[in-house]
């Protein structure tokens, strides 16, 4: 039952983490931010790391090769944890690139940032509950991960928030690029955590 809630946990986190790059992207259609950018690659990326967590929790359960469990379980995650550094990467080489001082409609990007909050911080309490009562690497990044991507969106929320209230001023800017880089440190942090975290690759609470 606790294998079947995790696989249900963690579908779950792709059909909702599914919609966001969509609207995130549609409104960098509408007009540019360097936050929200960084958001729409993030959530991409988060995204991809997501659905191959899923596939290879859900072809791990009831493996009885200990060792190849281990094996993709490890491999799974260091997908993840190269996402996220490649992702950060990119993003604090896009915050500083000129933009012309347009940064469009932010709408989307907040309203999404806004619900991830609420999202994100209910799937971290939920994976951490599934990893307490059956430790699992990858149940164990997932809490991770989702416990960071609340208080980046958070952060977003407040960077996004200032750009739609005070257009063009010097604080929305300064909050624009600051929300970039938070995105940024988050996504190189946490996928060197990954990366280097010989831990997880053992079932660990999150």
């Amino acid at each position: 039952m606790k294998a079947k809630s995790g696989q249900r946990t963690l579908l779950a986190s792709v059909l909702l983490s599914a919609p966001g790059p969509i609207v995130v992207g549609l409104g960098l259609a509408m007009g540019r931010s360097s936050t929200q950018l960084a958001d729409f690659i993030r959530r991409s990326a988060e995204l991809a790391a997501i659905i191959v967590s899923w596939a290879v929790y859900r072809s791990t359960q009831g493996q009885p090769d200990a060792q190849r469990k281990h094996r993709l379980e490890r491999r799974a995650n260091l997908c993840v944890g190269a996402a996220m550094c490649l992702s950060g990467a990119a993003m604090l080489a896009i915050t500083f690139l000129p933009d012309g001082g347009q940064t469009g409609n932010v709408l989307p990007g907040l309203i999404i940032a806004l619900l991830g909050v609420t999202a994100n911080t209910c799937f971290w309490v939920r994976y951490r509950a599934l990893n307490r009562a059956r430790p699992n690497a990858i149940l164990a990044v997932q809490s991770r991960l989702y416990r960071a991507k609340a208080l980046v969106d958070a952060c977003v929320s407040l960077a996004l928030a200032a750009v739609a209230l005070r257009p063009g001023s010097p604080v929305a800017h300064y909050m624009d690029i600051g929300g970039s880089i938070a995105v940024a440190l988050y996504l190189i942090g946490n996928g060197l955590l990954t990366l280097w975290g010989k831990r997880q690759s053992a079932p660990a609470h999150a």
